[in-house]
């Protein structure tokens, strides 16, 4: 998922390089060394793996019929099947492909229906710049030469770690493959053989040909009466010789204070800049006619795209210019032309997306995109968004993405392949997503990430789509609390309906992590699910590269499978990591790789409920060890019928009762605060885990945490806890109750209450009896520090416990000698994705900081709030031993100001081990410190700096 504001798409996992070294050589060697010649006898036709337009009434209605090039007569290599990540053939649909390596060999597919256009997919190899190679191949129609097709490797071959750059000389090379368009010049029966064939090996040693989709292109579309047009009326180039960019921007606004469309005739032409679109029809002559590219020769962060008005303090930080501002833009019409970019490397921050901005109450139709970042970034928040039979190839980021409260929108019959992140994607990043859906599409080859997710959302739909062959770190269907801003309000909630999905070799192994991810996966790592119900009925998951259900990072519930086929797994039917309640309905799994077809090492926390019709899938003693290498190719060759859909999944709403009054009443209800800061959400007040925590935002008091119960409840007291090993302090906290959330009562006056680690970091407060559904603490001070915060905020009704708390004293002596840097604010120089610098003082060992990769020197400091004296240092990596060995240089420095600061260890090589339990320690010299920070140089396990835990000492 591309991100305009912070750079991301790596789940939170640990940094893996092994095996990464040998792929990236196999794909060198596949790309560039000579592929042994065959004779001249051709290979013939044979069947190729499940194609995603095998599947009847599913996915998206296409205008072209697609060719495997393995599955047709050829003279070159077949390559594959292979589904390892930097492979040539793990990016190719179906996992192969041929290879042609010498002048006269070919590829030769034979119409099955009248066509005058071929798009086809190919991979050249790179140069030694990285900057690509241009050749051309031949298309001849029964032997005849019809033209020379220029191809290049300028859009393809990305190296690193993300968000990847275009240097050979790093490693993990991926993103092989690009596509081309080309008309005949005439139509062809079917019948007609056409053949790509090598003319020379000058430019490029190899040709690696994966598909080709032929296509009858219909005449231009003929010009609407009372148009205004971009050539005629407002002197656009259509050669593409020099810069539209004014001209079209003039056009769009005469055509909004006109009422009148702006018409794109036949041609090429050149945007240096966005056109910014409001309450205009924005037409052409049809996608292969009339063609919008270009990026500006100097600035290049500006690139050809139609985009809407941003939204103030919407999804979209960065910045904003006088005539993009003011959005969202409305009644807005975009159709039957082509944005063909010229984007050759990923750049999260630059608006070089084909579509972007916010469009309220808007249309996209028949629009093709390709060789931008993103196809379409929509940056809420906006309403009634529509992108509809369109085609979005070769991005090297996100194909679609519905980013910050975007509502009631949708993408539908839309063909979409070859991009470099989530192919559909929604981000409910602050402001929800409510109402969104994706139907009927097709999705090819993903590079990174998923086919189909929504990071939070209400109410969101997924159905009737086709996907194939994701590639690495993702799966098909993802539905996950992931990524910043997805809590609360913006977290999975309501009814999710994902329904009549066809998932063909979805899942894949993550580089990041020692296992594989499911085809279809649930996360809760920034919150546990807070009672959905997620509905996947009628749904096929065939060939899956790992597991077909996988559950990981946080409990979730309230997921309901029914009418669900599995066929064919690389290694399990369910693959648990993480706690869930789930029903299963009618679920068939078989072929399943492993012998026992559950991985599960969380036990029962992980419930299952079953009802009627299920088999092959389920065991009561589930395997729970090393993960076993998958086996491919298990899955059908031909596709299932679909069958007759299961009956609607019932309208009775999930039980709204609270928990008993006997326990923690607060414990997963919704918790709402005046204001949060950076990642300590409110949340975390009721998620059970004490070494979590809400902050407030910080020198603003008074501040308020309320939580709702969910019904009116008898309530006679609250514990409020804060992390166990934090020093003493005296927060001033008034307690209140409400029925109804709008009138609030005084329950308990503002006081100070002590929180002190050696009587347990914990406060209760006795309330006078009554009922309440919502409590409130209101905070007014904190002697600890200069905001409100909370751990834990529990609710009790009835009797307390009968053993009266401890009359010891709290001590009169300065904080203990534990791990002065517990909770205590840290601060880097630079962190990648959701690593951030507080995950090294959270107490959880699995969360961790990273820094900017391949951007030494970095650093980290945490503040322990007063001049401390510490004389050493516990630094951690997660513990398990997916975290290889690896070798960290830094310095240790100190400071009692946080301006100057003195060297305390010089620069070292320290080693982490898991063997050893992932840390080192280090001694200091003696004396007081408030800031201590670490200076980052190298890291033998990977380009950044790396930390779980960091913990400081007086002793």
């Amino acid at each position: 998922m591309a991100d305009h504001t912070t750079p991301h798409h790596r789940p939170p996992r640990p940094r893996v390089r092994a095996g990464l070294a040998a792929l990236a050589a196999t794909a060198l060697a596949a790309a560039s060394v000579t592929v042994v010649a065959l004779t001249s006898t051709a290979t013939p036709a044979r069947a190729a793996g499940l194609s995603p337009f095998d599947i009847p009434g599913r996915g998206a209605t296409v205008p072209f019929v697609e060719h495997e090039a393995e599955d047709v007569t050829h003279t070159g290599a077949r390559i594959g099947p292979d589904r390892r990540y930097g492979t040539l053939p793990s990016e190719a649909s179906g996992r192969e492909a041929v290879t042609l390596d010498a002048v006269g060999e070919y590829v030769e597919f034979t119409l099955t229906a009248p066509a005058n256009a071929v798009t086809f997919r190919y991979s050249l190899p790179d140069n030694a710049a990285g900057t690509g190679r241009d050749a051309s191949i031949d298309l001849r129609a029964n032997g005849i030469l019809v033209k020379a097709v220029p191809v290049t490797s300028r859009y393809g071959w990305y190296y690193g770690g993300y968000p990847f750059n275009n240097n050979p000389g790093d490693s993990n090379p991926h993103h092989f493959y690009d596509e081309t368009r080309t008309l005949f010049g005439t139509t062809y029966p079917a019948g007609t053989k056409i053949r790509l064939q090598v003319s020379s090996t000058a430019q490029s040693p190899t040709f690696t040909i994966d598909l080709a989709d032929f296509e009858l292109v219909g005449a231009p579309i003929t010009k609407p009466a009372g148009v205004l047009d971009v050539v005629t009326d407002f002197g656009a180039d259509p050669t593409g010789a020099t810069d539209s960019t004014a001209k079209f921007q003039a056009a769009v606004d005469a055509g909004r204070a006109q009422g009148r469309a702006v018409w794109i005739p036949t041609g090429t032409f050149t945007l240096w800049d966005h056109v910014v679109v409001d309450g205009v029809t924005l037409r052409g002559a049809g996608p292969w006619y009339s063609v919008l590219g270009g990026r500006h020769p100097t600035d290049r962060k500006r690139a050809a795209g139609i985009y809407g008005k941003y939204v103030p303090g919407g999804g979209y930080t960065g910045e904003i210019r006088p005539h993009e501002a003011n959005g969202p833009s409305r009644n807005v019409t975009l159709r039957d032309f082509a944005i063909i970019g010229d984007i050759r490397e990923r750049v999260d921050e630059d608006q070089v997306n084909a579509i972007g901005g916010a469009m309220t109450d808007s249309v996209v139709d028949n629009v093709w995109m390709q060789h931008t970042k993103v196809g379409a970034w929509m940056d809420g928040p906006m309403n009634n968004f529509t992108i509809r039979n369109s085609r979005i190839l070769d991005q090297t980021a996100d194909g679609v993405n519905f980013h910050t409260g975007v509502t009631n929108s949708t993408v539908t019959n839309t063909f979409v392949r070859n991009t470099g992140d989530d192919a559909l994607a929604m981000w409910a990043q602050n402001v929800p997503n409510v109402n969104n859906s994706f139907t009927f599409n097709t999705i090819g080859v993903t590079i990174l990430a998923n086919h189909l997710v929504s990071y939070g959302g209400r109410d969101i739909k997924i159905t009737d789509n086709v996907t194939a062959d994701s590639v690495t770190n993702g799966g098909g269907i993802h539905v996950a609390n992931r990524y910043p801003g997805v809590q609360g309000q913006t977290a999975v909630l309501g009814t999710w309906t994902i329904a009549r999905n066809t998932l063909i070799r979805n899942g894949n192994s993550d580089y990041n992590w020692r296992f594989g991810v499911g085809a279809i996966w649930f996360s809760a790592l920034n919150e546990a699910f807070q009672n959905p119900t997620i509905n996947i009925t009628d749904t096929d998951i065939l060939d899956s590269s790992y597991a077909a259900l996988h559950w990981i990072e946080g409990q979730t519930n309230g997921i309901n499978l029914n009418n669900v086929r599995i066929d064919g797994a690389g290694t399990y039917a369910l693959q648990v990591q993480a706690a869930s309640q789930v029903s299963f309905t009618n679920v068939r799994a078989t072929r399943i790789a492993q012998p026992n077809p559950i991985h599960n090492c969380v036990g029962s926390g992980f419930q299952i409920t079953q009802g009627a019709g299920n088999s092959g899938w389920y065991t009561a003693t589930p395997y729970c060890g090393p993960w076993p290498e998958p086996q491919w190719g298990t899955g059908p060759t031909t596709p299932p019928t679909t069958g007759n859909p299961t009956t609607p999944p019932p309208t009775t709403p999930p039980p709204t009762t609270p928990p008993p009054s006997g326990g923690n009443l607060a414990a997963g209800r919704p918790v709402t605060a005046s204001s949060s800061n950076q990642t300590y959400a409110p949340t975390n007040a009721v998620d059970g885990n004490p070494a979590s925590y809400w902050e407030s935002a910080n020198n603003t008091f008074p501040q308020t945490l309320t939580v709702d119960l969910g019904a009116v409840r008898s309530v006679d007291r609250v514990v409020l806890r804060l992390p166990a090993g934090w020093e003493r302090r005296t927060q001033t906290i008034a307690v209140a109750g409400s029925t109804d959330g709008g009138e609030y009562t005084t329950l308990a006056a503002a006081a100070g209450r002590t929180f002190d680690p050696a009587a347990g970091n914990a406060v209760t407060i006795g309330l006078p009896a009554g009922d309440r559904r919502f409590v409130r603490l209101t905070v007014s001070a904190n002697t600890g520090w200069p905001a409100a915060q909370l751990s834990e905020f529990e609710v009790y009704g009835g009797t307390p416990p009968t053993t009266p708390p401890p009359t010891t004293p709290p001590p009169t002596t300065a904080p203990p000698t534990g791990n002065l840097a517990a909770g205590r604010p840290a601060t880097a120089t630079s962190h990648a994705d959701v690593y951030v610098a507080g995950n090294t003082t959270d107490g959880n060992p699995n969360t961790y900081w990273e820094s900017a990769n391949n951007a030494f020197p970095q650093s980290l400091t945490v503040d322990l709030g007063t001049a401390r004296p510490v004389s050493r240092l516990v630094l951690r990596l997660p513990q398990q031993a997916a975290w290889q060995t690896r070798t960290q240089t830094f310095a240790v420095l100190g400071s009692t100001d946080g301006a100057t600061y003195g060297t305390l260890r010089a620069s070292a090589g320290y080693t982490f081990n898991p063997t050893t339990g992932n840390f080192v320690t280090i001694g200091l010299p003696a004396g007081d410190r408030r800031f201590v920070r670490l200076t980052f140089t190298g890291n033998t396990g990977w380009p950044a700096g790396q930390l779980a835990e960091f913990e400081a000492y007086a002793s």
